[in-house]
């Protein structure tokens, strides 16, 4: 049986953050994802390697202060 396809809502809860952030990782830092339509969509699995590979990592000039710095 072949993975199936999930929402930007799903994808959103299974990594625990935004769905912003999720729009935000297509569009600046390549989070595999499929345009359906005006939907996007995704495999668990793609997205899953993806974060494995450290592409979800903050950019180093991006990072909030640091706390006590």
């Amino acid at each position: 049986m072949s993975e199936p396809w999930v929402s930007v809502d799903q994808v959103a809860a299974h990594l625990g953050v935004a769905k912003d952030t999720v729009y935000r990782w297509i569009d600046a830092k390549s989070l595999p994802a499929q345009r359906v339509g005006r939907l996007w969509k995704f495999k668990l699995s793609e997205v899953d390697s993806w974060v494995r590979n450290g592409m979800a990592a903050e950019d180093e000039g991006h990072q909030p202060p640091r706390k006590g710095t």
